[in-house]
């Protein structure tokens, strides 16, 4: 299989220059073209200014600035032959016109090296189409690739190809995008809109067109076509807002014209004044002056919805949830529901649904496809057949059979039984032939989901859980609301290292949630504080250092795997793992200050020794402690896992996966490979600069609290942290062990919990999901 060292992204836009960063971020060099603008002062200006864009971005098309030294900017007139014809993957991102397209491509088949892949990111032009007329040495070298957008954070890639498509082509760009770039493929057929716009976009259609035909208020919508699906709270109309109001009409127009004429999609697709009318007015969403949601400034940034009757602005109010309610015990029951929003929901999602079935065989061959586009796609929690397992394909069948409307075969084909059943420990899924297959994983994908649905946990309790990778691979798995760390985590924990020293070679610290880890779990920590167990919150906090600590020294390899948040204890768990190995995105950071407390399972002792010894800083021990002191002390988080590196809270050769289904597999192997020679570590000694050091930092909080940087309780709090960085009352002539220091942890989280101040702040947290500013 040909490998991709070096890309070029034709189209500077936003996907253009978003696929670009993305290359960059896995490390490849990456030249982004587009046209010379007229009188622009760089004939490159185009190119560079989406990179500058991108650095100033937020969420960031990079995951780290330096990924922005791998795209080189360039035009189309004077570095088009030149970097196409070094590329091993050319991808065309330009306007969605046929005519040119094809010049394009005319161009690039002129100037391509024999065997590089050319592949359009187009969503609605079909493939026949974009290669009628050009040679069959192109056609044999070209295939869709359509990404989502953000880039870098939407995991799913369609990918179509033709029948001239060579295989070893398909494969080239499917292992780099898979292994590489992160992403999930799904293979679709060279149907209008694929798979996910197909049936994403008829969803949001029928969507809108029922609420302006009945009335709603937007707000009612989006709270039951929302959470009781396991679509995104932003619902239909918050997601409009976030995608953009002006996007929608030339998608429909597109979908409309190549979709055959008796398509359901055509009973929704209609003009709606009102929404013409927003995106003349300048009313696009979140990127214009607002959608169907603005923020009204005049009147101190107030929140105002669109009534869809009179197309004005009123005061956005709490949803109607009397129907909603409902699905929380059943979906059946909601769509069922004898009120105007019960019946939208139903008018809908039934139809969805049974759209979803009847493109079976044409947009996609099984299921899964459809179910994985509209996960990863939409960031639906369920895909479509997944919803009908939950309602019942019977009930769904009766349902739409009462109101007279088609059922698609596939639907029919579920009649009595299920799309989805475990067998013999593996999930399978019913194919077009009636019949179930398993659903088989890539080589390389190794997820707990399947491993949890084929055994029984080694041990567990009910915030955690061992379970039995094989080859000798144990896995611990948070189980608790948020994956937060609770006494029953750190008491599994505990015995987990007794029972892997006895039955296995090596620990992976891993689990599937959203997150790996928020942390502490505050709700408890805050009841000990209001009935003052000063006793128990000291014990809580010499328990967990004594977990760590056991993992730490534990008489084998431990490996953590975090993807998502990884914050306060998270983030402490993985500072005391031997490697770890990341998925990319990761957000590591020790944010305790946020709630008045400080990291006090350890994480000040192991963010000291990093920066003593991997940091590159003047001898010394001031700069190590002023270089925390400064990243915990402002709750700094990183923002990918590459950041996290430069950061320290990964060590220079700590490991980084691109996808997230590699993750756990990746962690197992580099588990298996340390435990083969594997030595627990020296304990470190710390030489720390003492009370001078202590008044230098707390004299440097006080100056930002002058400049309006920094809060009252700030210093409070950032007191307690210099304290423990600084060595409490050792200086330069001393050496402390682990154990100084974890005492000097222990002693000023005591000492805060007492405070006022941090009970207002974890209360606010709680409360409110956002620090206090005391």
């Amino acid at each position: 299989m040909a490998e991709i060292r070096k890309v070029v992204v034709v189209g500077a836009g936003v996907m253009g220059a978003g696929i670009a960063a993305h290359v960059a971020n896995a490390g490849v060099p990456v030249t982004l073209l587009d046209i010379v603008p007229a009188g622009a002062p760089s004939r490159n200006a185009l190119a560079e200014g989406a990179v500058e864009r991108m650095l100033k971005a937020d969420p960031a098309p990079l995951m780290t600035k330096a990924a922005a030294k791998l795209i080189t900017p360039g035009n189309t007139e004077d570095h088009f032959d030149a970097a196409v014809g070094e590329a091993d993957w050319i991808v065309e991102v330009v306007t969605e016109r046929l005519d040119v397209k094809q010049a394009l491509y005319r161009r690039i088949e002129a100037a391509r090296k024999p065997g590089s892949v050319v592949s359009s990111n187009t969503s609605t032009l079909p493939l026949a189409s974009l290669v009628d007329g050009l040679s069959e040495s192109f056609a044999r070298d070209f295939l869709i690739t359509h990404f989502f957008n953000p880039p870098r954070y939407m995991r799913l890639l369609e990918i179509v190809v033709g029948p001239l498509t060579r295989p070893e082509a398909v494969d080239t760009v499917s292992r780099f995008a898979d292994v590489s770039l992160g992403k999930s493929l799904v293979r679709c057929k060279d149907r209008p809109g694929f798979i996910a716009n197909r049936l994403g976009v008829f969803w949001l259609q029928a969507a809108v067109v029922e609420a302006f035909a009945r009335g709603l208020a937007i707000e009612d919508v989006d709270a039951v076509i929302g959470k009781p699906m396991g679509i995104p709270k932003t619902g239909v109309f918050g997601l409009l807002d976030l995608v953009g109001l002006d996007l929608m009409p030339h998608v429909n127009a597109s979908l409309a014209a190549a979709l055959p004429k008796d398509d359901p999609f055509h009973a929704f697709d209609r003009p709606l004044p009102v929404v013409q009318k927003l995106i003349a007015d300048g009313y696009t969403g979140r990127k214009g002056k607002g959608g169907f949601y603005r923020l009204n400034r005049e009147a101190g940034k107030r929140k105002e919805a669109l009534d869809l009757a009179t197309g004005e602005f009123r005061p956005a109010r709490k949803a109607e949830v009397a129907a909603i309610a409902e699905s929380g015990r059943s979906l059946g029951k909601l769509l069922d529901h004898d009120s105007p929003l019960g019946a939208y929901a139903w008018r809908v999602m039934g139809a969805t649904l049974a759209y979803a079935a009847a493109l079976v065989g044409d947009a996609a061959d099984g299921i899964e496809a459809i179910d994985e586009a509209m996960r990863l796609g939409y960031n639906w929690r369920w895909g479509p057949f997944e919803l009908i397992d939950r309602l019942g394909a019977d009930w769904l069948i009766a349902r739409l059979e009462r109101d007279g409307q088609a059922v698609p075969e596939m639907l029919r084909l579920a009649a009595g039984r299920s799309f989805y059943r475990v067998e013999n420990g593996r999930r399978q899924a019913l194919g077009r032939d009636g019949q179930y297959h398993d659903i088989v994983r890539p080589d390389g994908v190794l997820l707990l989901e399947d491993i949890k649905r084929a055994g029984t946990p080694v041990i567990k309790n009910g915030s955690a859980a061992l379970w039995d990778l094989g080859d000798g691979v144990a896995c611990f798995e948070f189980t608790s609301k948020m994956n937060t760390i609770d006494q029953q985590v750190l008491d599994l924990l505990v015995k987990t290292v007794r029972r892997v020293k006895k039955d296995f070679k090596a620990l992976v610290i891993y689990n599937e949630g959203h997150n790996f880890s928020v942390g502490a779990n505050l709700g408890l920590a805050l009841f000990a504080c209001n009935i003052a167990a000063w006793t128990e919150v000291e014990a809580s906090v010499t328990q967990g250092q004594e977990a760590y600590q056991a993992l730490k020294y534990a008489p084998f390899p431990v490996v953590g795997a975090p993807s998502g948040l990884a914050l306060g204890g998270g983030c402490e768990i993985l500072l005391h793992c031997d490697a770890i190995q990341a998925h990319a995105e990761t957000y590591m950071g020790l944010v305790e200050v946020g709630v008045g407390l400080i990291p006090a399972w350890g994480g000040c002792k192991e963010m000291l020794h990093r920066w003593s010894t991997l940091g590159r800083l003047p001898k010394g021990p001031m700069p190590a402690v002023a270089k925390v002191f400064e990243t915990v002390s402002t709750a700094t988080v990183a923002k990918s896992a590459a950041e996290a590196k430069e950061l320290l809270y990964l060590r220079p050769d700590d490991g980084i996966t691109m996808n997230r289904n590699r993750l756990l597999a990746d962690a197992k192997a580099r588990a298996l490979a340390m435990a083969e020679s594997y030595v627990p570590p020296e304990p470190p000694i710390y030489v720390l600069p003492g009370p001078s050091a202590e008044t230098a930092m707390a004299m440097a909080v006080a100056g930002f609290r002058r400049l309006g940087k920094a809060t009252p309780y700030d210093e409070v709090v950032s007191g307690a942290l210099a304290r423990i960085l600084s060595g409490g009352d050792t200086d330069v002539t001393e050496t402390l062990d682990e154990e100084a220091v974890l005492a000097l942890e222990r002693e000023q989280l005591v000492r805060l919990v007492r405070q006022p101040g941090t009970l207002a702040r974890l209360e606010s947290m709680l409360m409110t999901g956002k620090p206090l500013r005391n």
